[in-house]
């Protein structure tokens, strides 16, 4: 039970529950890793304690932050409760406390330098993130039924915490998501031919819908290159483009200019509130934008933006 069975037995959990494929990769690696280090061979000889011991581990010998300690912890709390049914509420560990950073951003000259730097569909894809607020895995999960020309709104399905919402779109992305989606097209087309033409979709929209998931409509506007086994229902169909490739292209992207800032693609969607906010947009409509629950988390920005001290003068500008 404790190898490979175990392992199953996990995913297993996680899929009835509908998780992200992201969060089952992210929750099967941490339960193997916590197998692999204490040689577990069956299920009985683990015990709560063995948590304590791995996260001090973690924390003490590979030295990661607060945020991975976490990311562990839920992954092993989440196989004790629905696996192996043993409370972990009375876990004995110094939880290391995620530090408060204020978020690095790019004014409206930065983001469009780094933007012209980057080619292809990957300047689409920067456009779309400081244009849009998107998250990169949301950017690039945009299939063609999700863009609206006429009211020029984007829409986001199952975005983080597995919410909708409506973002903008930006007017000058039009004509290159219009080119983008003729590419789509001729991509469709060619699978079709060779018997393919599937997209890829969650397992609960492919038993709603089946092979209407050929359509054209379900496909992504940035398809990978490569058609692929679904990695849940095994059937082959065209995915989107990894996220690491637009990475490799934007850190090429932002050596070619003299920014110094620590820029990643959450840079964008930091940038594209801040500006927001700095134009006198009101933070509420921003909070929705960004799909925020709650004010305090879209709150950050307003210092970032430097509203928090309107009107304040430093002692060394007095004349």
């Amino acid at each position: 039970m404790a190898g490979s069975g175990y392992i199953e037995a996990i995913r297993q959990q996680i899929r009835v529950r509908h998780y992200s494929y992201q969060t089952e990769k992210s929750y099967l690696y941490w339960n193997r890793y916590f197998i692999r280090y204490f040689k577990f061979t069956a299920a009985k000889h683990i015990l709560p304690t063995h948590i304590e011991q791995f996260l001090c581990f973690l924390a003490n010998e590979r030295r990661v932050s607060s945020s991975t300690q976490q990311q562990a912890l839920c992954a092993l709390v989440f196989a004790f409760k629905h696996v192996l049914a043993i409370d972990t509420d009375n876990l004995q560990f110094p939880y290391a406390k995620t530090p408060t950073r204020i978020p690095q951003v790019l004014n409206d000259v930065e983001a469009k330098q780094v933007i012209d730097n980057l080619h292809g569909k990957y300047q689409l894809i920067g456009c779309l993130l400081y244009g849009a607020g998107l998250r990169l895995t949301e950017a690039l999960s945009i299939r063609l039924k999700d863009i609206d020309f006429e009211n020029r709104t984007l829409f986001v399905f199952r975005g983080k915490g597995k919410k909708d919402r409506v973002c903008i779109l930006p007017k000058m992305t039009i004509d290159p998501i219009q080119q983008q989606m003729q590419h789509v097209r001729e991509t469709h087309a060619h699978d079709l031919s060779q018997g393919l033409g599937m997209a890829s979709l969650p397992p609960s929209l492919l038993k709603k819908f089946g092979t209407s998931a050929k359509q054209l409509h379900w496909q992504y506007l940035f398809p990978s290159i490569h058609c692929v086994s679904h990695p849940v229902n095994d059937y082959r169909c065209r995915h989107h483009i990894d996220p690491t490739t637009f990475r490799k292209a934007l850190k090429k992207a932002v050596q070619k200019t003299t920014i110094t800032k620590r820029i990643t693609a959450h840079t964008f969607r930091h940038s594209f509130a801040t500006n927001l906010l700095r134009r006198g947009h009101d933070i509420r409509t921003v909070q929705e934008l960004l799909g925020h629950n709650d004010v305090k988390t879209t709150q950050i920005y307003t210092h970032v933006a430097g509203l928090h001290q309107t009107g304040v003068q430093s002692p060394m500008d007095y004349s």
